[in-house]
């Protein structure tokens, strides 16, 4: 559904991104992930039509975005990180106008905006004017206006900035419902957002991508070993000279905590093909600890972000 190869784009002597390729195969919702400048704005800002790139290609729902940019924007709907709305417009005219602009028959722009503005949240101030509105409404109404045209591609810049919590999770329910209907692809800054609602990410890092695969995929590429957190009610020190001592552990660590709780969590690193939890349950029952919790440990989004960023910028600079 959305096929980049080789994208390339430069500003004046600036290399913005290079030989970004890849694909978003129709139905999944994919993150778009990286530092601020990494490029992720500039890529999306080709995908949508609105910048040519230097070298490369891109297709869009089949067409390609530069020499058949008409029949991309028929098929996709955009949030740019900054919505360009129009502050001097209530919102339900607005949404009205946009609906005329993306080619929706005359009979269907009532139904349809009303649906739309049910679906984001935004019939209650359909009469109030965008200029004031909060930070949250207006985002909402930029979600709003990409939804209008029932989009095959719908990209999101960083769909769920300036909203409250109470917003962030409609919103991402919102998008989370439309997997399978559409094809996402939303840049986020919020690494446990995209774990939550994205089936792959992209990363990417310095104009170049780093990794595309989902999480779990790449966890397991990245983590040379095993790690358990295990919650024990117990002395703190004999409890973590007792784990050291299994076969197989290469490192303990205990989490920060107020000095007054009689429990921690260890955080038991083992060799990778050393399955610890039986072992480790025997050891703390035996000596009448308690045992609160014991469950895999898996690298976090955020940690796979940051070591894939970091081992990206050790290797440039060797």
């Amino acid at each position: 559904m959305i096929q980049a190869d080789k994208l390339t784009k430069y500003y004046d002597k600036h290399t913005a991104i290079r030989d970004v390729s890849f694909a978003v195969e129709k139905g999944e919702i994919v993150g778009f992930l990286g530092p601020n400048g990494a490029g992720k704005t500039t890529t999306m800002r080709i995908l949508t039509g609105g910048l040519p790139p230097s070298s490369g290609t891109a297709r869009v729902a089949g067409f390609d975005v530069l020499t058949e940019s008409l029949q991309v924007r028929r098929r996709l709907g955009y949030l740019p990180e900054n919505v360009p709305l129009y502050t001097d417009m209530k919102v339900a005219d607005y949404l009205t106008f946009v609906a005329e602009v993306k080619g929706l028959e005359r009979g269907q722009r009532r139904h349809k905006v009303g649906e739309i503005m049910e679906k984001c949240g935004v019939n209650k101030v359909r009469q109030t004017l965008i200029g004031a509105l909060s930070r949250g409404y207006r985002q909402r109404v930029g979600i709003a206006q990409a939804l209008l045209n029932d989009p095959e591609v719908l990209i999101l810049d960083e769909p769920t900035i300036g909203l409250d919590p109470r917003q962030i999770i409609e919103i991402r329910q919102l998008i989370k419902a439309l997997a399978g209907q559409s094809t996402v692809i939303l840049s986020t800054h919020i690494l446990p957002e995209a774990s939550m609602l994205c089936h792959r990410v992209i990363i990417i890092n310095n104009g170049q991508i780093v990794a595309v695969d989902t999480p779990d995929n790449l966890t397991a590429g990245l983590e040379s070993s095993n790690k358990l957190r295990i919650r024990v009610e117990g002395p703190v020190d004999q409890v973590g000279a007792a784990l050291t001592h299994l076969s197989g552990v290469l490192r303990v660590g205990v989490e920060e905590g107020e000095a007054h709780e009689t429990a921690r969590s260890f955080i038991v690193e083992s060799e990778r093909n050393c399955d610890l939890r039986r072992e480790a349950s025997r050891l703390i029952v035996e000596r009448g600890w308690g045992l609160l919790e014991l469950r895999p440990a898996d690298m976090s989004l955020e940690e796979i972000f940051v070591r894939l960023v970091t081992k990206e910028a050790q290797e440039v600079r060797e």
